[in-house]
């Protein structure tokens, strides 16, 4: 490997080593903080995989149904069926509930964080500036790299592909929330303010309401975010479908293969459908009538 023409010009930066120095200090010095953080991701992880594991496989696919059937109509909630019928079917069911535990655990724990960093990077200008190289870097980086430093912390096992996943899955929530307030009509807004409604009051009634479509957006995103990357963190044993997929690759089976990617994308379309159906259907009417009442 040829070296650069300016490798005598320009100083060597020692950002790798940088790097493992914090992570060094942080391992040695916060210690208790991230056993912490391990006994709540698994405390809340741990009874959401015992309870849709330990439940008949008939009973969630008629929940998923019913949900269907109640958000989209009867035509989605046949394909529901169909869809988890067909993965109930193969022998993963166990893994994928253990998939959907995960997901469900980090795609909250991120927008629980995502949400409010939102409307503060939507609300102050500052923030704005300083959130936005961050969230860039975020996006751009591989997922895989957000492995290393939860197997630093966390050791190997299901709470740092959780965590990974809570991370590389927050900036789309926190970049629609923030697009969504600032969508909001300020002829709205103002008209909310002239009452003298003071601004944590117009930004609960007025924006987020309005804002809800965009927001539903970002939690459709960060739930299929949080699913493609716990697919991955099988890599650090996270369980779930990440174990079937990673075994199928490293023994070259292709049937297994087939069969985790199979409940994976059904599991993936059941949960974009079912959120994208959450954000059409509540906020219009309330939307509508705060428009009127402005206007």
């Amino acid at each position: 490997m040829s070296g650069s023409p300016w490798d005598g010009w320009l100083p060597r930066i020692p950002l790798g080593t940088w790097t493992e120095s914090v992570v060094d200090w942080a391992t040695s010095s916060l210690g208790p903080v991230f056993d912490g953080v391990a006994t709540l991701v698994d405390t809340l992880v741990q009874p959401l995989n015992d309870l849709l594991t330990g439940v008949p496989a008939v009973v969630v696919v008629g929940v998923f149904a019913a949900l269907g059937w109640w958000l989209r109509g009867w035509k989605f909630a046949l394909g529901v069926t169909v869809g988890l019928g067909l993965v109930a079917g193969m022998p993963y069911w166990a893994e994928t509930m253990s998939t959907l535990a995960q997901v469900l655990v980090a795609s909250t724990l991120a927008l629980l964080l995502a949400i409010p960093l939102g409307v503060l990077v939507a609300e102050n200008r500052r923030v704005a500036a300083v959130a936005r190289p961050v969230l860039d870097l975020m996006q751009t980086m591989p997922a895989f790299v957000y492995l290393i430093p939860a197997i630093f912390f966390f050791g190997i096992g299901t709470v740092p592909g959780v965590l990974a996943t809570l991370v590389f899955s927050m900036p789309p929530g926190v970049r629609l929330t923030a697009l969504g307030l600032r969508q909001v009509d300020k002829e709205i807004v103002q008209a909310a303010e002239s009452f003298g409604a003071p601004p944590w009051m117009v930004l609960l009634r007025t924006k987020l309401p309005l804002a809800l479509p965009t927001i539903m957006t970002g939690v459709n995103q960060v739930i299929m975010l949080a699913l493609s990357m716990v697919v991955i963190a099988g890599m650090v044993g996270a369980g779930g479908l990440g174990d079937v997929i990673m075994f199928a690759l490293s023994q070259v089976e292709v049937g297994s293969g087939f069969e985790g990617g199979i409940a994976v994308v059904t599991l993936a379309v059941v949960l974009d459908r079912l959120t994208d159906a959450v954000g059409d259907r509540f906020p219009s009417a309330r939307a509508q009538r705060l428009a009127r009442q402005a206007h």
